[in-house]
Protein backbone atom coordinates (compact mmCIF):
# COMPACT_ATOMS: atom_id res chain seq x y z
CA UNK A 1 0.00 0.00 0.00
CA UNK A 2 1.31 3.30 -1.61
CA UNK A 3 1.67 6.65 1.58
CA UNK A 4 -0.56 8.95 0.98
CA UNK A 5 1.11 11.96 -1.07
CA UNK A 6 2.57 14.31 0.76
CA UNK A 7 0.78 17.56 2.42
CA UNK A 8 3.17 19.82 4.42
CA UNK A 9 2.48 22.34 7.05
CA UNK A 10 5.47 25.03 6.57
CA UNK A 11 5.24 26.76 10.12
CA UNK A 12 6.78 30.02 10.16
CA UNK A 13 8.22 32.29 13.06
CA UNK A 14 8.26 36.01 10.80
CA UNK A 15 10.28 37.61 13.39
CA UNK A 16 12.93 35.30 12.97
CA UNK A 17 16.50 35.69 12.39
CA UNK A 18 15.58 39.29 11.30
CA UNK A 19 13.36 38.25 8.55
CA UNK A 20 15.47 35.06 7.16
CA UNK A 21 12.93 32.92 7.95
CA UNK A 22 10.36 34.40 5.52
CA UNK A 23 13.29 34.19 3.03
CA UNK A 24 13.49 30.57 4.13
CA UNK A 25 10.39 29.85 3.13
CA UNK A 26 9.98 31.84 -0.29
CA UNK A 27 12.61 29.51 -1.43
CA UNK A 28 10.36 26.71 0.11
CA UNK A 29 7.48 27.76 -1.87
CA UNK A 30 8.66 27.97 -4.91
CA UNK A 31 10.18 24.59 -4.93
CA UNK A 32 7.71 23.05 -3.16
CA UNK A 33 5.26 24.36 -6.28
CA UNK A 34 7.43 23.34 -8.92
CA UNK A 35 7.36 19.99 -7.64
CA UNK A 36 3.69 20.16 -7.42
CA UNK A 37 3.60 18.61 -3.46
CA UNK A 38 0.21 20.10 -1.61
CA UNK A 39 1.67 22.58 1.78
CA UNK A 40 0.25 25.46 3.44
CA UNK A 41 1.98 28.27 5.19
CA UNK A 42 1.76 29.25 8.60
CA UNK A 43 3.26 32.07 10.78
CA UNK A 44 2.01 34.20 12.85
CA UNK A 45 -1.20 32.24 13.46
CA UNK A 46 -0.26 28.56 13.41
CA UNK A 47 -3.18 25.98 13.68
CA UNK A 48 -4.17 24.23 17.18
CA UNK A 49 -3.45 20.78 16.09
CA UNK A 50 -1.61 19.63 12.55
CA UNK A 51 -4.57 17.24 11.50
CA UNK A 52 -4.74 16.09 7.95
CA UNK A 53 -0.88 17.21 7.38
CA UNK A 54 1.82 14.43 6.55
CA UNK A 55 4.98 16.32 7.78
CA UNK A 56 5.65 19.80 9.68
CA UNK A 57 8.41 21.79 8.14
CA UNK A 58 9.49 24.40 10.50
CA UNK A 59 11.29 27.26 9.47
CA UNK A 60 13.05 29.42 12.41
CA UNK A 61 15.58 28.98 14.89
CA UNK A 62 16.18 27.55 18.00
CA UNK A 63 13.40 29.17 19.79
CA UNK A 64 10.97 28.70 17.16
CA UNK A 65 11.77 24.64 17.05
CA UNK A 66 10.85 25.09 20.86
CA UNK A 67 8.03 26.64 20.92
CA UNK A 68 7.01 24.01 18.02
CA UNK A 69 7.29 21.52 20.30
CA UNK A 70 5.79 22.52 23.36
CA UNK A 71 3.03 23.90 20.98
CA UNK A 72 2.52 20.56 19.52
CA UNK A 73 3.16 17.95 22.64
CA UNK A 74 1.02 14.96 21.21
CA UNK A 75 2.98 15.20 17.91
CA UNK A 76 2.77 12.28 15.32
CA UNK A 77 3.74 13.50 12.13
CA UNK A 78 7.28 13.73 11.40
CA UNK A 79 9.08 17.31 10.80
CA UNK A 80 11.87 18.89 9.29
CA UNK A 81 13.65 22.28 10.53
CA UNK A 82 14.90 24.77 7.83
CA UNK A 83 17.59 27.39 9.20
CA UNK A 84 15.74 31.06 9.63
CA UNK A 85 17.35 31.97 13.04
CA UNK A 86 20.44 33.52 14.48
CA UNK A 87 22.26 30.54 15.43
CA UNK A 88 20.36 27.36 14.26
CA UNK A 89 22.26 24.86 16.83
CA UNK A 90 19.58 22.40 16.43
CA UNK A 91 19.46 22.06 12.59
CA UNK A 92 23.16 22.20 12.36
CA UNK A 93 22.99 19.29 14.57
CA UNK A 94 20.60 17.10 12.13
CA UNK A 95 21.85 18.30 8.95
CA UNK A 96 25.15 20.34 9.31
CA UNK A 97 25.88 22.94 6.45
CA UNK A 98 23.72 21.91 3.79
CA UNK A 99 23.33 24.12 0.60
CA UNK A 100 19.54 24.95 0.82
CA UNK A 101 18.88 22.78 -2.51
CA UNK A 102 20.87 19.98 -0.87
CA UNK A 103 18.72 20.73 2.30
CA UNK A 104 15.55 20.46 0.59
CA UNK A 105 16.08 17.40 -1.32
CA UNK A 106 17.67 15.22 1.90
CA UNK A 107 14.70 16.05 3.86
CA UNK A 108 12.07 14.87 0.81
CA UNK A 109 14.15 11.88 0.01
CA UNK A 110 14.55 11.25 4.27
CA UNK A 111 12.56 8.18 6.18
CA UNK A 112 11.66 10.00 9.53
CA UNK A 113 13.90 8.73 12.50
CA UNK A 114 13.33 8.84 15.84
CA UNK A 115 14.96 11.37 18.37
CA UNK A 116 14.65 12.26 22.41
CA UNK A 117 13.02 14.93 23.77
CA UNK A 118 14.52 17.05 26.97
CA UNK A 119 11.97 17.73 29.55
CA UNK A 120 12.84 20.44 32.42
CA UNK A 121 10.09 21.60 34.75
CA UNK A 122 7.05 20.15 32.30
CA UNK A 123 8.61 22.04 29.11
CA UNK A 124 9.99 20.14 26.06
CA UNK A 125 13.44 21.01 24.91
CA UNK A 126 15.11 19.89 21.85
CA UNK A 127 18.80 21.11 22.08
CA UNK A 128 19.96 21.90 25.36
CA UNK A 129 19.19 23.15 29.12
CA UNK A 130 21.39 25.23 30.68
CA UNK A 131 21.85 26.84 33.59
CA UNK A 132 24.26 29.62 35.70
CA UNK A 133 26.03 31.42 33.08
CA UNK A 134 24.26 29.91 30.15
CA UNK A 135 21.17 31.25 31.82
CA UNK A 136 22.67 35.09 32.58
CA UNK A 137 23.89 35.56 29.18
CA UNK A 138 20.57 34.60 27.65
CA UNK A 139 18.64 36.86 29.98
CA UNK A 140 21.24 39.82 28.72
CA UNK A 141 20.22 38.61 25.41
CA UNK A 142 16.78 39.40 25.32
CA UNK A 143 15.33 41.69 23.81
CA UNK A 144 18.48 42.86 21.56
CA UNK A 145 18.28 42.23 17.83
CA UNK A 146 20.83 39.36 16.87
CA UNK A 147 23.91 39.04 14.48
CA UNK A 148 23.81 35.77 12.64
CA UNK A 149 25.96 32.46 14.03
CA UNK A 150 27.67 32.83 17.55
CA UNK A 151 28.90 36.80 17.11
CA UNK A 152 25.73 38.02 19.82
CA UNK A 153 26.35 34.96 22.27
CA UNK A 154 29.89 35.44 21.95
CA UNK A 155 29.99 39.07 22.62
CA UNK A 156 27.40 38.61 25.14
CA UNK A 157 29.72 36.12 26.94
CA UNK A 158 32.82 37.92 26.92
CA UNK A 159 30.67 41.19 28.29
CA UNK A 160 29.42 39.22 31.09
CA UNK A 161 32.65 36.81 31.95
CA UNK A 162 34.03 39.37 34.58
CA UNK A 163 31.69 39.91 36.35
CA UNK A 164 29.81 36.94 36.78
CA UNK A 165 29.54 35.55 39.94
CA UNK A 166 29.05 31.32 39.81
CA UNK A 167 25.89 30.13 42.58
CA UNK A 168 25.98 27.37 44.68
CA UNK A 169 24.13 24.07 43.18
CA UNK A 170 23.13 20.67 44.02
CA UNK A 171 22.96 18.37 40.87
CA UNK A 172 21.51 14.46 41.80
CA UNK A 173 20.30 11.92 39.97
CA UNK A 174 21.04 8.97 37.35
CA UNK A 175 24.69 8.49 36.64
CA UNK A 176 25.52 12.22 38.14
CA UNK A 177 26.03 13.74 41.85
CA UNK A 178 27.75 17.14 42.42
CA UNK A 179 27.92 20.07 44.62
CA UNK A 180 29.56 23.33 44.37
CA UNK A 181 29.82 26.40 42.54
CA UNK A 182 29.65 26.21 39.30
CA UNK A 183 29.84 28.73 36.11
CA UNK A 184 28.12 26.53 33.86
CA UNK A 185 25.39 23.13 34.34
CA UNK A 186 24.60 22.29 30.91
CA UNK A 187 22.24 19.47 29.80
CA UNK A 188 21.96 18.68 26.39
CA UNK A 189 20.09 16.48 23.91
CA UNK A 190 22.04 18.20 21.48
CA UNK A 191 25.94 19.33 20.57
CA UNK A 192 25.93 23.06 20.43
CA UNK A 193 24.55 26.11 21.62
CA UNK A 194 25.06 29.95 21.14
CA UNK A 195 25.57 29.31 17.76
CA UNK A 196 28.39 26.98 17.08
CA UNK A 197 30.18 26.19 20.83
CA UNK A 198 30.55 22.86 21.17
CA UNK A 199 29.48 22.27 25.04
CA UNK A 200 28.17 18.96 24.68
CA UNK A 201 30.37 17.20 21.51
CA UNK A 202 29.35 13.99 22.70
CA UNK A 203 25.40 14.12 22.67
CA UNK A 204 23.59 11.97 20.71
CA UNK A 205 19.67 12.54 19.88
CA UNK A 206 18.64 9.23 19.45
CA UNK A 207 20.11 6.75 22.48
CA UNK A 208 17.45 7.75 25.23
CA UNK A 209 20.68 9.92 27.42
CA UNK A 210 20.62 13.19 28.26
CA UNK A 211 25.02 14.64 28.79
CA UNK A 212 25.34 16.72 31.36
CA UNK A 213 28.51 18.89 31.54
CA UNK A 214 29.37 21.09 34.90
CA UNK A 215 32.25 23.44 34.36
CA UNK A 216 33.18 24.32 38.06
CA UNK A 217 33.95 27.78 38.98
CA UNK A 218 37.76 29.49 37.74
CA UNK A 219 39.81 32.73 37.77
CA UNK A 220 39.26 35.47 35.43
CA UNK A 221 42.45 35.06 33.52
CA UNK A 222 41.26 30.98 33.58
CA UNK A 223 37.83 31.81 32.37
CA UNK A 224 38.92 33.58 29.11
CA UNK A 225 41.61 30.74 28.32
CA UNK A 226 39.44 28.32 28.51
CA UNK A 227 36.50 29.96 26.97
CA UNK A 228 38.05 29.09 23.16
CA UNK A 229 38.47 25.10 24.49
CA UNK A 230 34.61 25.10 25.31
CA UNK A 231 33.96 26.81 22.18
CA UNK A 232 35.91 23.63 20.74
CA UNK A 233 34.61 21.03 22.02
CA UNK A 234 37.62 20.26 23.71
CA UNK A 235 36.80 20.72 27.04
CA UNK A 236 35.95 17.53 28.63
CA UNK A 237 39.13 16.62 30.28
CA UNK A 238 39.51 19.51 32.17
CA UNK A 239 39.97 18.79 35.66
CA UNK A 240 37.41 21.16 36.25
CA UNK A 241 34.93 19.93 34.02
CA UNK A 242 32.80 17.22 35.24
CA UNK A 243 30.85 14.96 32.38
CA UNK A 244 28.41 12.33 32.36
CA UNK A 245 25.06 10.80 30.99
CA UNK A 246 21.68 10.87 32.62
CA UNK A 247 18.15 9.29 32.15
CA UNK A 248 17.19 11.81 34.91
CA UNK A 249 18.40 14.70 37.82
CA UNK A 250 17.58 17.51 39.42
CA UNK A 251 19.09 20.60 40.07
CA UNK A 252 18.64 23.28 43.07
CA UNK A 253 20.21 25.91 44.81
CA UNK A 254 20.22 28.78 47.48
CA UNK A 255 18.77 31.14 45.21
CA UNK A 256 16.86 30.62 42.23
CA UNK A 257 17.97 29.59 39.22
CA UNK A 258 18.94 31.84 35.95
CA UNK A 259 18.47 28.86 32.94
CA UNK A 260 17.06 28.46 29.51
CA UNK A 261 15.62 25.56 27.28
CA UNK A 262 16.74 25.86 23.76
CA UNK A 263 17.88 29.91 24.04
CA UNK A 264 14.73 30.64 25.91
CA UNK A 265 15.06 32.15 29.32
CA UNK A 266 13.21 31.63 31.73
CA UNK A 267 13.64 31.02 36.49
CA UNK A 268 12.74 28.75 38.63
CA UNK A 269 13.96 27.26 42.14
CA UNK A 270 14.81 23.95 41.29
CA UNK A 271 14.76 21.94 37.70
CA UNK A 272 13.43 18.38 37.23
CA UNK A 273 15.04 17.41 33.79
CA UNK A 274 14.05 13.63 32.30
CA UNK A 275 14.56 12.79 28.79
CA UNK A 276 11.48 10.92 26.64
CA UNK A 277 13.06 8.75 24.37
CA UNK A 278 12.21 8.36 20.43
CA UNK A 279 9.33 10.72 21.46
CA UNK A 280 9.32 12.22 17.61
CA UNK A 281 10.57 11.76 14.33
CA UNK A 282 12.21 13.48 12.56
CA UNK A 283 13.09 14.09 8.56
CA UNK A 284 17.05 14.00 8.27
Amino acid sequence: MSPPPKNVAILCNPLAGSGRARQCVTYILGELQARGIRHLVFDRNWPPDLYGFTEAWIAGGDGTVHYFINAYPELSIPFAVFPGGTGNDFHRFLYGHLSPGALLDRVLQSEPRCVDVGRCNGKYFLNIAGAGFEGSVVKSMQGRKKLPGKASFLWTVLRNIASYRPQYYEIAGDGIAATGHFLMVSVANGRTAGGGFRISPDSRIDDGLLNVVLVRDVPLLARLRYLPVIEKGQHLALPFVQHATTRGLVVTSDTPIPFHLDGEYAQDDSLAIDVLKHRVRVLY
